[in-house]
């Protein structure tokens, strides 16, 4: 036995050296979002180099300049980027257009591990039993950010006591979320929720975790679209409800950038955001009024939104770039390079990243972090799901503003998933 795994591990070496010394010399070039995570992963690229003799290099750009131009190239007779980075919104659009390799056959040929990729993730970027198109690379997933602070407090806690004969502690249901944010909105002294509900993609996106949070989705296992029922209902209620009673004055036109500014001052009890927020609000130097008095959870409920970027390779490239494009993907997810990421505040993809010593010791919330992903559920991913983030977008906040009533804008809303599906 240990001869023939000696045997498979030294084939499956060559195999990965092999491609690798076919690549040498040539240059990866990704188009990248300007964020953080492309900062880190940059950091590395020296260190790739030398150790392949491929060369990768990133042109960081806004969000906004980048699926137009990459469309562009992926249409054309060969792509300029021979290396995609893939927001999970554009999943659907590019493996439909024929633009991207299936993975399965780079991983079976190099023998990647995937077994410790989050399933939640892969499903997410597409992948199904015919193929994997994207790799996932980082993930964005949304989680509860509370004061615990305000919990432990003796007289609110009294107060909510004889308010509701319950304790108060962290919600473990939306209805419950619902309710403490509100009594904190009332007697805490604190926005009950600083909230992102401006039209688009604020609002569809944290609409979708009270979705979840509900035990609602937007499709059934056979695609057809089941956003319409009374779980749905139920959470585009309670989230009009949280507009209305708990949030910011001006939560209706508010984006991300306000949630944290009102969680940073210290000025609001919870916001349903991305879990790598934390560090960013937890900080003695920047949040002085917030730090310290933080915690992660899951959505209450069990299931948040989910969202995440991922490598591709174009299928409109020679082939030698596409095997050192796979050279350098199968690198920078491995399990070393994952760690180090994360070290240096990555949003890991990898259950192992999550569980490794050392970044918990650094980073302890990670532990909550590796449960809002593994638990996450997704957006409906497909060829008009930006049109789609437009459509549920506008009737939520007719919704939360009392224009429509909840009923006609779930309506609504599912119809308008329906149509687009339909094209």
């Amino acid at each position: 036995m240990k001869s023939n795994a000696f045997l498979v591990a030294g084939s499956l070496a060559a195999a990965f050296w092999a491609s690798t010394a076919l690549a040498d010399g040539v240059t990866l070039r990704a188009l990248m979002e300007d964020v953080p995570e492309t900062k880190i992963i940059e950091a590395l690229l020296p260190e790739f180099e030398a150790e392949t003799g491929i060369r990768v290099e990133f042109e960081k750009v806004g969000y906004g300049d980048m699926h137009d131009k990459l469309v562009a190239q992926l249409v054309g007779g060969e792509s300029y980027y021979n290396l995609l980075s893939v927001d999970f919104l554009w999943a659907g659009e590019f493996p439909a257009g024929g633009w991207l390799e299936d993975l399965n056959p780079y991983v079976a040929k190099t023998g990647f591990d995937m077994a410790p990729i989050v399933p939640a993730m892969l499903d997410l970027l597409g992948r199904s039993d015919e193929a994997m198109p994207i790799l996932p690379m980082y993930n964005y997933s949304m989680g509860l950010i509370y004061r615990s602070d305000l919990l432990e407090n003796a007289d609110l806690a009294a107060k909510y006591q004889a308010a509701t004969g319950k304790a108060l502690a962290a919600p473990a249901t939306l209805e419950d979320y619902v309710a403490i944010a509100k009594f904190m909105k009332a007697e805490g002294g604190v926005n009950g929720a600083a909230m992102q509900g401006q039209r688009g993609d604020p609002n569809s996106m944290e609409f979708s975790n009270y979705l979840f949070a509900a035990g609602g989705d937007y499709l059934a296992a056979d695609g057809s679209v089941v956003l319409n029922s009374d779980k749905g209902r139920q959470a585009l209620g309670l989230y009009t409800d949280m507009i209305a009673n708990a949030a910011q004055t001006g939560a209706l036109s508010a984006t991300l950038d306000d949630t944290m500014r009102l969680m940073c001052a210290g000025e609001s009890f919870s916001m349903v955001t991305y879990w790598w927020m934390l560090p960013q609000i937890d900080n003695a130097e920047t949040c002085p009024n917030a730090a310290g008095k933080l915690s992660i959870s899951v959505m209450p409920g069990g299931h948040g939104e989910s969202g995440g970027w991922g490598w591709g390779i174009p299928k409109n490239i020679p082939d030698e770039q596409k095997d050192a494009a796979w050279t350098f993907i199968s690198w920078v997810q491995s399990k070393d390079i994952s760690a180090r990421r994360a070290l240096e505040g990555h949003a890991p993809v990898r259950s192992d990243t999550f569980e490794d010593a050392a970044v918990l010791a650094k980073y302890p919330f990670y532990a909550q972090a590796g449960e809002i992903v593994a638990s996450g559920k997704s957006f409906p991913i497909f060829t008009y799901t930006p049109q789609y983030q437009d459509v549920i977008g506008t009737q939520i906040s007719l919704a939360a503003s009392g224009d429509a009533t909840v009923e006609a804008a779930l309506e609504a809303s599912a119809k308008g998933l329906e149509e687009l599906l339909a094209k």
